[in-house]
Parts: structure tokens; sequence; C-alpha cells
């Protein structure tokens, strides 16, 4: 079955892990290319900015502070999507955790605090992602490493995987 997306001009784009990295690039791109854009992460501040910049440039851009571990702040950030622009086109889960070290010297909280980050923020962000977007049709954009397949020195625990 093929999905034929909006384009990105008249979409609604939620983007966790916005405020760094690729999901700040990403954020920023839907928004250059006019997609009304969902900032979600754990910094409010940088949120904030970030959102502020894009509204200032004649975009149109949200932000909700959230720790996509969190099944409620997840919902959260999905029902400010809904109030400010009454859908979900694109979700993309981009949020992640990543931590140096040799693994024998990173704490066990540490490593369960990556888990809840890159493992379950992702089912979280789907889970409720989905919901929106059964009903109406989208996308939805699951961000994965490169660390993932490739041997990074002192990064051990993203190396972990399921074989395909």
């Amino acid at each position: 079955m093929a999905i034929t997306l909006k384009p990105l001009n008249q979409q609604v784009v939620v983007v966790t892990g916005a405020s760094s990295g690729i999901g700040l690039a990403t954020a920023k791109l839907a928004a250059e290319r006019d997609a009304k854009v969902v900032l979600a992460a754990r910094s409010d501040e940088a949120l904030e900015r970030l959102a502020a910049d894009i509204n200032a440039a004649g975009g149109s851009a949200v932000a909700v502070a959230a720790d996509v571990s969190k099944r409620d702040d997840v919902q959260r950030i999905a029902d400010a999507a809904i109030q400010q622009f009454g859908r979900i086109d694109t979700w993309v889960n981009n949020a992640g955790l990543s931590i140096y070290g040799r693994l024998e010297e990173v704490s066990e909280e540490d490593s369960r605090r990556l888990f809840d980050i890159n493992f379950w923020g992702v089912v979280n962000g789907s889970l409720v992602a989905l919901s929106y977007l059964r009903t109406s049709g989208g996308a939805l954009i699951n961000v994965g490493s490169e660390v993932s397949e490739a041997v990074v020195p002192l990064q051990g625990l993203l190396r972990i995987k399921t074989r395909r």
C-alpha cells in the first residue's frame, strides 16, 4: 500500500531531539521549507530560542520541553501539536544519547538512562505518533546512529544491537 504524503510546506512536523545535531538541522530545514514545526527536547532554553528564531523568520514553531523516556512527556508533545496546529503529519524520533567511556567504567545508572532514551524514547514516540498518523496518514521516521554499524572506541554501549 503506497502512502502519499503532503508537500512539506503543508505539513506539521514533530522533531524530538530538536535542540542539537540532526534534530536541530531537521527542524530548521523543515521550517525553512514552510512546515509547521513542533520542537521537542529536554533543553527548554535551547528550544525556546529556536522557536523564537523560526517564528521571527516568518515560520511557525512551538517548543515543548520533554523527556522522551517518559510516555506522559511524549504525549504532551503530541497534545501541543494538536492544540497549536490541529494535526501531526510527520513525526521524527531523533532524540538520542551517547556515552563515551570504557564499558566497565560506565555506571549502571548512565547505561539505563541511555537505554531509556535510545530505546524507550523511540517506542514512546512511535506509539504516541501512530495513534494520530493512522487517522490521517503521514510519516513516522526513526533516526538511528551510524555507531550501530561501525565500531567507535569508547562507545561500547551503542554497539550492542540485535542481529538482522
